[in-house]
């Protein structure tokens, strides 16, 4: 073509001085307008009617390799192929014209090359994540480790063509290079080691919920990443960890929890030590009627009069004698209510007991778990059983310690007013 281009020129009657410049001018055109016009019709054209076979498709591999520009990557390619191929037929005249080109030819390649390497790694990421069900498999930092190896070697042949020397030459070196190399990578070979552990211990996966108060992350973890790990807190902010900070440091990991289908609740109700007596006849036959304390009620009368007769005691006055209290009564009834609660684990540990008194009371303590860990139900049910102790204490004649408040001294005051 560059022979067609100096005859054409020299009928016309150039000047030979000017019929290779101007002809190596004519042979770039031509040639730019060559790979311009290949990567509009790749562009708009071919890449067009991959899109609308691909929608029409049944399968979901292809709109993956759509939706991470897979076949966008590619076309890049196609300009980049031809200038390195046409260049002899259009300007070989030129030898420094045809190196310059070819050495911009060989390195867009290779960094195109790398593009779509990395945007099918992300095609094979996409499909693990929603064909697999082990999501224990670090696939998302090993994916990072892979792509930052192809970026490596994109590089290191881009260089390689830049300075005319084989990659090989350039390898050698980096020998020297490595206590550089390691420092500038340590994070990537840390998040990488931590990445290898977190799978191998399954400490932690998508979808867990972790608390890691040092960095501020409590919530549902996003991602696992090759050098950091995003955790989506409860109010919505998103909070990075460093991957290697969860092999390195503490964090509560909440799957136990989750995957037993029961959630603990913890909580006490601190009663007032002076509303605390002996059960008199009047209020045990009130206490009779409750269901969920009848079958108590008569097992203990039965207890206690047999060892009264065996004692020999006939008057429960006797300061020998043994007698059921109300706070022991209230714990009894607050056991079997949650036993016979519907929203109460029962395969899980249920019980109540009674902590060292404090200037704040005597505290009855609940330890249970709820069988449904749905956070807003989980509070709802927590708060219900609650609410039902606090409004059956005073029927135990037991008064719920709190700390004085201004409406309790005007009380006071009123009482001792009238008195």
């Amino acid at each position: 073509m560059s022979e067609l281009i100096k005859t054409w020129l020299t009928a016309s009657g150039l000047s030979g001085d000017l019929v290779l410049p101007v002809s190596a001018a004519i042979g770039l055109i031509l040639l730019l307008s060559i790979c311009w016009i290949s990567f509009y019709i790749a562009k708009h054209q071919v890449l067009q009617l991959v899109h609308k076979i691909v929608t029409r498709s049944s399968n979901q591999w292809d709109d993956l390799l759509v939706s991470n520009k897979v076949f966008a990557r590619i076309a890049w390619l196609v300009p980049a192929l031809l200038l390195l191929a046409f260049m002899p037929y259009f300007i070989s005249e030129n030898p420094r014209l045809v190196a310059a080109l070819t050495i911009f030819a060989k390195v867009a390649i290779a960094i195109q090359v790398a593009r779509s390497l990395s945007s099918l790694l992300n095609v094979a990421n996409d499909l693990f994540q929603e064909s697999s069900k082990e999501k224990y498999l670090p696939l998302n930092a090993t994916i990072q480790l892979l792509k930052l190896a192809i970026y490596l070697v994109a590089i290191i042949l881009a260089i390689s063509i830049l300075i005319d020397r084989s990659p090989i030459y350039l390898l050698s070196g980096l020998g020297a290079l490595t206590a550089v190399l390691l420092l500038v990578f340590q994070d990537t070979i840390k998040g990488l080691v931590a990445s290898i552990q977190i799978s191998a211990n399954k400490m932690v996966a998508p979808g867990d919920w972790i608390e890691m108060p040092q960095y501020g992350a409590d919530g549902e973890v996003l991602e696992i990443a090759l050098n950091t790990v995003k955790v989506q807190n409860w109010d919505n902010t998103v909070t990075t960890i460093p991957t290697y900070a969860l092999i390195s440091e503490s964090f509560k990991n909440w799957r136990g929890m989750s995957t037993s289908g029961g959630r603990r609740i913890k909580r006490s109700i601190s009663i007032d030590i002076a509303s605390i007596h002996f059960c008199s006849s009047d209020l045990i036959a009130e206490l009779n009627q409750f269901d969920f304390l009848r079958d108590y009620l008569s097992d203990k009368h039965s207890e206690i009069n047999d060892f009264h007769r065996q004692q020999g005691i006939a008057d429960i006055t006797n300061p020998n004698s043994r007698r059921l209290t109300n706070i022991g009564t209230f714990r009894a009834y607050i056991s079997a209510y949650l036993k016979n609660h519907p929203n109460v684990h029962q395969n899980m540990t249920c019980m109540v007991r009674q902590l060292k008194p404090t200037e704040s009371g005597v505290a009855l303590e609940l330890y249970f778990f709820s069988n449904d860990i749905n956070w807003g139900n989980f509070e709802s049910i927590q708060a219900d059983i609650f609410d039902h102790l606090f409004a059956i204490a005073p029927l135990f004649e037991l008064r719920v310690f709190q700390i004085p408040s201004g409406y309790d001294w005007q009380q006071s005051h009123g009482q001792t007013a009238l008195s």
